[in-house]
This record gives C-alpha cells, structure tokens and sequence, in this order.
C-alpha cells in the first residue's frame, strides 16, 4: 500500500464510480477542488482510494472518499484518513470534518468521530457531520495497545523471550482482536514471532485479515528486516511498521524508511537491559545506551517510541516506571509508550500518570490480572 498526493482530476473516475455511478466526471468535480489536497492509495500500482482534503482556519474538511468495492473492508479508507489526520496536526488543525452517509456513518464512529447537528438531505440521500478533534491533552490520548504474539497463526504468549515458554491462548488472533475491538479498544501491538525466529516477515496473513476485518490503528513487527518485508507490511494493512533491531545494527537503513514512508508510520522499538540495548530478540546486548540511541534517533525525526525492560517482560512484576520517568523527562515531546510488566491496574495508572502516551498489555490480560471492566476505565 502506497499513500501520494495526486491530482483533482485523477480522483475523478474513481469518485463517479463508487458514489455517483450514474453521474458524468463533470457533475461529480466540487467548486473548491482546485484548492483542494488530492491523496490517491495505491496497491500493487491500482489506484483504490481517493479522498480530498479542504484546509480551513483551524479546521479542514475531507470529501468524496471511495474506494473501490473491491477493495473494500482492507483498511485502505482508515490508512488514507490516518494519513489526513497526520497531515492536519502538523499544520495545527485542531479538527478534521465530513459530511456522512448515513450508510457510512458506524465506519466514522469505530475511528472515533462524533455526529454533530441532525442528518440533511442532498440529492437523494441522506448525510450527518462527523468530527473528530485533533487537539487532546497527555491523558486524554493515553492508549492501551494490547499485545497479540502470533507462533505458527495463534495468539500466544513468551516469558521473557524464551520461545520454549510460550503458552497459546487462542488459535485464531482475529477472534481475540474483535473481542478487543468491541471493548472499546483502538489501537493493537501485533508481533510476528516466528518472524522474528527467521528475520523475515511470516505471518503477514494474520495482520491481512486483522487489518482488513476489524477498525484497529495495528502496529506490526517482527522479522521486518528488508525493503521488501516493510513493504510487505505496509501492503497488508499496518498503520505502523515496528522496527527494533534493525535501527540498531543497520541505522542509515532504519532511517531511509524514516525518510521514505514518515515518521508517523514507525514505531521505533527499544529493548533495554540495564540501561543498554539489546538486540536478536534479546540475545544480544550492545554497549549502546538506550538514551544516546534515543537522541540520535529522534534528532532525525522518529518519535513514535516504545521501550521493554527484558527484565520486566512476561513476569507481572510491575514495569520499569523509574527508567521511563527518565526516559520521558529527557525526551518530553515524543509519543512514548511503556511495555513489559504490566501486573494490574495500578501499573496502567502510574504509567498515565508519569506522562507515558500508552501501554502496551500482554500477559496480564490473558491471565486476567487486569480485569474487561477495569480496562475499560480507560478507553
């Protein structure tokens, strides 16, 4: 999947086809569209979704998003729109917009916009506003992500990394991320273990279907480690690529991504022991220190940023809070999320509370250290 500025006119064919199929290309052009921002998303060289975007004071308004049938329900309008919503924080939008199809308005509603106002009709159908504010304080978009390890397709389980620990707790992912789904949940951690094992992208299959099946914002990681396999990941409907070892031991590659794809689509793991970084899935320390490997990397833009103590993982020993605090006073304006060692619901808050933008949740909510209502506190 490819996400490009396009023109008004390319946009055309495919907004006749899918929203007006009885229209000429003429009566489907708007008045403003000369002013407008024309994104195209592209699969295997198709154009498959197009949307235009209207900057206002302060606020910007997106119109004519289609994507074709046949491409339907594979994450392409959620990556599009994830893309404008990128765009409009950089530029301080402080809210993004639509008029909505009735029919399209339960799609607006998983991604977290707002009806406002009553429903109107225009040319036959029926359309509502959709909001969705850019603009929320460290509490407001603290996010739990939980964590689905997939082993030969299931959700399993590692205690601190060790594959001869590994315990399955359910044979199909896609079950267990809509049951987070319809908990409230937004954001998913999808890690490819046997990827990992290889050092190659495996179970891309199972990030096809969650990205395709359900409205989760999945990062996804493990054996990203060519061109081709971040491709790959992208292609099968990641929001973000999660990169570890690779931006250790190949940076200028980490960083040509980096430069390629956005810093919005990374999401820059660091696995630390002892204040170092470790590597190979976690076979390997390295002299490096996690806060000069930080810096650099956020001098050249990352700041999607999550940090594992190995010491802390799969054990419910409560996470590294003193290390993070640490982490988060050095480094305030990055988007940082805790992982490892989560045990109940106390650890969650304490991590909001030291400023953390989320945490990432595994074991203890398998086990059921962390109760459906208690997580629910905080969605």
């Amino acid at each position: 999947m490819q996400i490009r500025r396009i023109s008004a006119e390319d946009t055309l064919t495919l907004r006749r086809d899918v929203l007006y199929p009885d229209a000429s290309l003429e009566a489907v052009k708007v008045d403003q569209d000369e002013d407008g921002l024309h994104f195209g998303v592209f699969d295997g060289g198709q154009l498959v979704t197009v949307v235009s975007l209207f900057m206002g004071r302060g606020e910007a308004q997106f119109r004519k998003l289609a994507t074709l049938p046949a491409a339907q329900g594979k994450g392409y309008g959620k990556a599009v729109l994830a893309h404008l919503m990128d765009i409009c924080r950089k530029e301080k939008i402080k809210l993004l917009w639509c008029n909505a199809r009735d029919t399209a308005v339960s799609f607006y509603d998983r991604l977290g916009y707002v009806a406002r106002g009553n429903y109107f009709i225009k040319g036959g159908i029926n359309f509502i506003r959709m909001e969705l504010p850019l603009e929320q304080s460290k509490a407001q978009t603290f996010e739990i992500i939980p964590a689905i390890d997939i082993i030969d397709g299931k959700c399993v389980r590692l205690t601190q990394g060790d594959y001869s620990q590994q315990k399955v707790y359910n044979e199909h992912p896609l079950e267990v991320a809509k049951e987070f789904e319809a908990l409230g949940v937004r954001r998913l951690h999808l890690v490819d273990l046997d990827g990992a094992k290889k050092g190659a992208v495996v179970n891309w299959k199972v990030l096809e279907n969650i990205a395709g099946k359900t409205s989760l914002v999945t990062d996804f990681g493990g054996g990203i480690k060519t061109d081709k396999d971040l491709e790959i990941v992208y292609e099968c409907g990641a929001a973000l690529a999660t990169i570890g070892s690779v931006a250790v031991k190949s940076p200028e590659l980490f960083f040509s991504w980096v430069e390629r794809y956005g810093a919005d689509k990374i999401f820059l793991g660091a696995d630390v022991k002892d204040e170092k970084l470790a590597v190979g899935g976690w076979l390997e320390t390295t002299d490096l220190s996690v806060f000069d490997f930080l810096a650099d990397n956020i001098s050249r833009g990352v700041h999607n940023i999550f940090c594992t103590d190995i010491a802390k993982d799969g054990l419910l020993a409560g996470p590294s809070t003193e290390l993070y605090k640490k982490i988060i006073a050095q480094f305030s304006d990055i988007n940082f999320v805790a992982s490892g060692g989560v045990s109940h619901i106390g650890d969650v808050a304490a991590l909001q509370e030291i400023g953390c933008s989320g945490v990432i949740i595994g074991k203890a909510i398998y086990e059921g250290k962390i109760s459906t209502a208690e997580l629910k506190s905080f969605l």
